[in-house]
């Protein structure tokens, strides 16, 4: 009977062990602590939350309840173990940190085809493996990584533009114009006059920065300067910079614009904007705050905000597919935040799906097809979209999902149609024997 390897043992590797293991192939675990500790990890438990205790929104109309009810439908151990050890929070699912952690690492420990074996894992494995070392992979493994793929394609830093939804983007004020009309008319255009840019400078010199992390600061702000610093060097000096308004005409005038703030299409699709220039290092909450003063923004929905910290990922587009396998080797797949998926819930379902596909190559079976109508291939998608410029990690989102045949005016009925067909179609896998 064929062993596969599981490296690491967070919410990822954890997952894919499950799954693997329902479906009656052996599995070897494989877990550095409590021999090796990261400085985040504090605990010998598996699936070890080192941030918050929220897996966010559970409504379907928004996308992350969504895929957190595909993952139930598909018997995640993940989801099952934080249901379990719910705490109240409203409308988020949150959990017991340590009950969490203790219920995931029992079920594991328990499960017949799963052997545990505590050891740092230091090159990659010939296959059929799944590597799940997360965003805090060990020095040894991401240079291990680093030479498997070549060390272009494993980045260290995160230096990215907020992203916004462009059906969010209120296009009474703002229009379609490349500068001095050069080429194609490929940005969208959201203009300030004098008193909302001044307003807007005001803000953003005083909009509160997230934790200094010391060298990594170091390591981004040199190539990439933060928005809110470049404010900081004069009132006007954004309108000479990623904000300036020359060779463009606002229609509703037919003059120069006092400052323009330009959106980029992010995905083939056109449903993500970036905010050209925008690198910051500002908190979330005071980017939604500051960023919402740009008048053609003022109900934009952030899918993504802006980041500048250490963080180490594969450039997956170009070296994944859509079940996230190596494109030269499907025997070796990896999983979780270091595939570019951002957040709990989506580390959990890259390593179901990257799971799900492997354990039907082991058995020669058809692998099923998650589609980009459900949230759980959209992920798979994302991260396997070799159209993507500038791949940076992403949380779930509607944007990334098919959207539909029809269209429906109201967001929230729309998201809930949108969950609804993802949901039919989860049905007729699990129907067809996923």
């Amino acid at each position: 009977m064929s062993v596969v390897k599981v490296i690491g043992a967070g919410l990822a590797g954890c997952e894919a062990a499950w799954q693997l293991a329902q479906r009656g192939i052996c599995v070897e675990l494989y877990e550095m602590k409590p021999r090796k500790m990261s400085p985040a990890h504090h605990s010998a438990g598996f699936a070890e939350l080192v941030c918050s205790n929220s897996f966010r929104g559970d409504r379907l109309e928004n996308a992350v309840g969504l895929l957190k009810e595909e993952l139930r439908r598909c018997g995640s151990l993940i989801m099952e173990c934080a249901e379990a050890t719910r705490v109240e929070a409203g409308g988020c699912l949150a959990v017991d940190r340590g009950g969490f952690s203790q219920k995931v690492t029992e079920k594991i420990q328990n499960h017949p085809n799963i052997t545990v074996i505590n050891d740092e894992v230091t090159e990659v494995p010939g296959g059929p493996v799944i590597i799940a070392t997360g965003p805090l992979t060990s020095d040894e493994m991401s240079e291990a990584i680093g030479k498997y793929f070549g060390t272009d394609y494993l980045h260290f830093f995160d230096a990215a533009a907020p992203l916004v939804s462009a059906e969010s983007v209120d296009m009474e004020l703002a229009w379609w114009q490349s500068r001095y009309d050069r080429g194609t008319p490929d940005y969208v255009n959201c203009a300030m006059d004098k008193a909302e840019y001044e307003a807007f400078v005001h803000e953003l010199v005083a909009a509160e920065e997230a934790e200094v992390h010391g060298f990594e600061d170091k390591n981004v702000f040199e190539g990439c300067m933060p928005v809110e610093v470049m404010a900081r060097r004069g009132l006007d000096t954004l309108r000479y910079g990623p904000l300036k308004p020359v060779g463009l005409t606002d229609p509703r005038t037919g003059k120069e614009p006092y400052a323009v703030v330009q959106l980029r299409q992010d995905n083939a699709q056109g449903s993500i904007y970036n905010l050209v220039g925008f690198q910051t290092h500002l908190k979330f909450g005071e980017q939604k705050r500051v960023f919402s003063m740009i008048p053609a923004l003022r109900n934009g929905e952030f899918v993504r905000y802006g980041v500048m910290h250490r963080n180490t990922f594969l450039q997956s587009p170009k070296l994944l597919d859509r079940y996230y396998a190596d494109r030269r080797n499907p025997m070796v797949a990896f999983a979780g935040q270091m595939t570019g998926v951002e957040g709990y819930v989506e580390s959990t379902a890259s390593g179901f799906l990257a799971a799900v596909a492997m354990a039907a190559k082991v058995q020669g079976k058809e692998i099923p097809d998650f589609p980009k109508t459900t949230a759980i291939g959209a992920l798979g998608w994302y991260i396997s979209d070799e159209t993507i410029g500038n791949f940076q990690p992403m949380n779930i989102n509607f944007s990334i999902i098919a959207p539909l045949e029809q269209r429906i005016r109201k967001k929230a009925e729309k998201n809930l149609a949108i969950a609804n067909r993802a949901l039919s179609t989860i049905e007729q896998l699990l129907v067809g024997g996923l």
